[in-house]
């Protein structure tokens, strides 16, 4: 259930991607400059016109695809361009699950990380991606493809590829940000207040992340102060028919809409150190998310890291230990429920009394006991007035 993504920051081809067609019958050039095949233009499937972007170097790497820094041809931004392998339907789950979430926003957050185009590519055609598009075939049979558990869009021999043009966050990951310097007060109560604040919006939106981490915490400082960005939306889910504005986005005004914490989902996932008890049993509500946020606030406050078994980096994440081993608080907490978390963890800490109480609320093993996520931004925001 754990997964993890290997940090790379090795130079990679100046390479042309996304090229593609506008009108006609000829051939395209995508990548390494190898040619494509013929595939007739129809109107009900809009093509990229011509090279978009330039890869720069590859910046992290999964078991499914490559993030890579790239530049805008016709602006010359970098951006970030995460490219996703659609050749298993367990691949394809994961890139439309990210593709539906961030297609489903329609404003934007400061804290969540900005799609700026998704497109499909496919024996070297590029077709952009819109959000429920049933007149794109290509569209269609990925949603088949997902659906189905088995391959759709192409055969084994037939490269099929999603491209997700992102902004790019020059500053790494949590991890990378908080353990590279010294511990700072200020720093921590904005991320806190940023942290809330991104988890809020999602949840107003009837997204549930299911894998907050701070691998998937990323940082911009293009505005000279970091800013946090939620990412990495392969494991979260859209509650659908939740809610009650239109485009599936709801208002924090509007009071009559359904609770997206009582919306309960059943797929036991996410990373093993910040999974809630309930998520071990695979039955639990966005309250989860709340719990994740809860373990990396702790780690992050005390610098509390662990070595992880896959990447073998150093990892913010607090843990309960048991003899020589480390358990995950929600596993531990799954096997006693009554056992009560030693906040803070380090014997000279400064936490305030009142940060140790909104932890202890936020780890509860029972969900309906912790904040939601707007109770949780206003706590916050209260903790650091009164700090």
């Amino acid at each position: 259930m754990t997964r993890g993504c290997k940090r790379s920051g090795e130079p990679v081809e100046h390479v042309p991607v996304l090229r593609s067609l506008s009108s006609g019958n000829v051939r395209a050039v995508m990548e390494d400059g190898e040619e494509g095949v013929t595939e007739e233009d129809t109107p009900l499937e809009r093509k990229v016109a011509a090279p978009r972007y330039s890869l720069l170097r590859e910046i992290g790497r999964g078991s499914y695809g490559v993030v890579y820094e790239a530049v805008s041809r016709s602006s010359g931004g970098v951006v970030a361009v995460k490219k996703l392998r659609c050749d298993a339907p367990e691949n394809v789950e994961l890139a439309l699950a990210e593709f539906w979430a961030l297609t489903s926003l329609e404003r934007r957050h400061e804290n969540v990380v900005q799609l700026e185009e998704c497109v499909l590519q496919r024996n070297g055609m590029a077709q952009k991606m819109s959000h429920g598009n049933k007149r794109s075939r290509q569209y269609l049979r990925l949603v088949e493809t997902s659906l189905k558990g088995e391959r759709v869009l192409s055969s084994p021999e037939e490269p099929c590829f999603l491209w997700f043009v992102m902004e790019f966050c020059e500053g790494g990951d949590l991890n990378r940000f908080i353990l590279s310097r010294r511990p700072d007060p200020q720093t921590n109560a904005s991320f806190m207040q940023q942290l809330s604040s991104a988890v809020d919006f999602l949840h107003q939106n009837n997204i549930v992340h299911r894998d907050l981490k701070p691998d998937n915490i990323l940082i911009s400082e293009r505005s000279g102060s970091p800013v946090l960005k939620v990412a990495d939306f392969g494991l979260s889910k859209v509650c659908a028919g939740l809610a009650s504005g239109p485009g599936g986005s709801a208002t924090t005004e509007d009071k009559s809409k359904p609770n997206v914490n009582k919306f309960w989902l059943s797929s036991a996932c996410g990373s093993d150190f910040y999974m809630a008890p309930e998520v071990w049993e695979g039955h639990y509500t966005a309250k989860a998310d709340i719990f994740a946020l809860g373990i990396i606030i702790w780690a992050m406050m005390e610098r509390i890291t662990f070595i992880d078994g896959e990447s073998k980096r150093e990892q913010l994440g607090t843990y309960v230990r048991q003899g020589a081993d480390i358990v995950p608080v929600g596993e531990a907490l799954l096997e006693n429920p009554k056992m009560v978390l030693s906040i803070p963890q380090r014997r000279h800490s400064h936490m305030s009394a009142a940060l140790r109480k909104l932890l202890q609320d936020m780890l509860a093993v029972n969900p309906q006991d912790r904040p939601d996520a707007q109770e949780l931004q206003r706590r916050i925001s209260r903790l650091i007035c009164d700090g």
